[in-house]
């Protein structure tokens, strides 16, 4: 089976734009939801928080075989390719179920158990239960997602994602102001819309890619290690930031009693994501390229295409950035006319500069090192930085400092820009070259 591989621009702008569509979605949803009162919207929030959590667990095989499979098909290897797909998808249709149970008939003890305020308790038990009882769906969409695209076809996850979201927008309007279902509707669309795309991916995946008419095949054991070897320092890494995120975001709580800080990180993160996408979604599609090279041992091609997509990054999110710093105060009118407030955030749009740099830096050249077999590295190097810099630099210059939460953002770019360096100085290494998963 000849498989065509894209250019960096074919892959990273239907990434790109099915990050935003992810993104917008769940703007659009919050705003729906507002509708029924600040409750349902804490409370959805708060059972999100939760389920993410879980789905952390479907991450280990996702992002691990992305790397396998990236690698196998550019050593023309489609068959292993397929086998990788199929021992994730059994893996996470396995994993997913389970958690499924366990959220639909345990959701009151999981909030219970983490201390949900009472009046968020039924809002939240029930969406727990629907969205989370149906998890499943998280743990397979990406598995059929992650396989068109380690073969080139980013277009049809783009459009499932799409299509999902327009019915989705539908089925809320359709739930929330005809049949008054409020947080109940809002999980039922949720769920259809899910249904839906994970049947696109399904129906494409099998469409557009024949790796199962190819023979080759491994031991089970052996692919399924090189999957987790990849995916769980990943899973593991994700983890480990949602908690430093968890504990920078405590810190704020206690900077003031009005909430003024952490509202203000609020505010910048609701714009400052729409160049976080791009940076992601470069970091990606340069992912699927490395693993390419690597496979076809084209080590040369794979360092230069690695290096110009981090120069690419960095030169964009400068530019984005600066923009938005510079139009902080227009652009902050949409959410508050609070003098005080509009002050701060400009604050952190502009230190946000410099993170944005880090950041994009970091994911490009951390991605590429995970895939190309060096997953344990990052994870080390972010496990210390997180920690150190992100946590520690909210503690010391946001509380001990006073400089509250601009020296929490002073701390977060620090990290970003630290592990960035960690990250470059790796890949100049060639280490990665000896990290290869395949063994010839």
């Amino acid at each position: 089976m000849e498989v065509e591989r894209k250019s960096l621009t074919q892959l990273f702008i239907p990434i790109c734009l099915e990050t935003l569509c992810y993104m917008l979605a769940g703007m659009i949803d919050t705003l729906m939801l507002s509708s029924a009162g600040d409750k349902a919207v804490g409370a959805v929030g708060t059972a999100n928080t939760y389920i993410g959590i879980f789905i952390i667990m479907f991450s280990v095989i996702s992002s691990g075989m992305i790397a396998v499979m990236t690698q196998y098909i550019g050593a023309g290897r489609v068959g292993v390719a397929y086998q990788a797909r199929q021992i994730g998808l059994i893996f996470n249709a396995i994993l997913g179920m389970l958690l499924s149970l366990f959220l639909f008939f345990g959701a009151g003890t999981v909030l219970e158990t983490v201390g949900v305020a009472e009046l968020l308790m039924d809002y939240a038990k029930t969406y727990l239960k629907i969205v989370g009882g149906s998890c499943i769906l998280n743990a397979l969409i990406p598995i059929f997602s992650s396989y068109l695209r380690a073969f080139g076809h980013t277009r049809e996850p783009l459009a499932a994602t799409i299509v999902g979201n327009i019915l989705n927008l539908i089925l809320n309007a359709v739930f929330l102001f005809i049949f008054d279902l409020g947080v109940m509707g809002v999980a039922i669309a949720t769920v259809i819309s899910r249904i839906l795309n994970l049947l696109i991916v399904v129906y494409f995946s099998h469409r557009l890619v024949h790796a199962g008419e190819e023979p080759e095949r491994l031991p089970n054991r052996e692919v399924l290690g090189q999957i987790v070897h990849i995916g769980l320092p990943s899973a593991l890494e994700t983890a480990l930031y949602n908690v430093a995120m968890t504990l920078v975001i405590r810190f704020l709580n206690q900077m003031d009693s009005d909430g003024i800080n952490v509202t203000a990180r609020s505010y910048a993160v609701q714009i400052t994501n729409f160049s976080y996408c791009v940076g992601a979604a470069l970091a990606q599609a340069n992912a699927i390229m490395t693993g390419w090279r690597i496979g076809a041992q084209e080590y040369e091609e794979c360092d230069r295409g690695t290096r110009k997509a981090a120069i690419v990054g960095i030169c964009v999110a400068t530019i984005m950035e600066t923009l938005i710093a510079l139009s902080s105060g227009k652009l902050l009118l949409l959410f508050t006319d609070d003098s005080v407030m509009l002050e701060l955030v400009g604050k952190l749009l502009a230190i946000d500069i410099v993170l944005e740099i880090g950041r994009v830096s970091n994911l490009v050249f951390g991605n590429a090192l995970k895939t190309s077999g060096d997953a344990v590295f990052t994870t080390v190097i972010a496990s210390i930085f997180m920690y150190l810099c992100a946590v520690g630099g909210t503690y010391l210059f946001g509380i001990r400092m006073e400089m509250m939460v601009v020296g929490a953002y002073i701390g977060l770019a620090m990290d970003e820009c630290i592990r960035a360096i960690c990250m470059f100085f790796r890949w100049k290494s060639g280490k990665w070259r000896e990290k290869e998963l395949i063994t010839r």
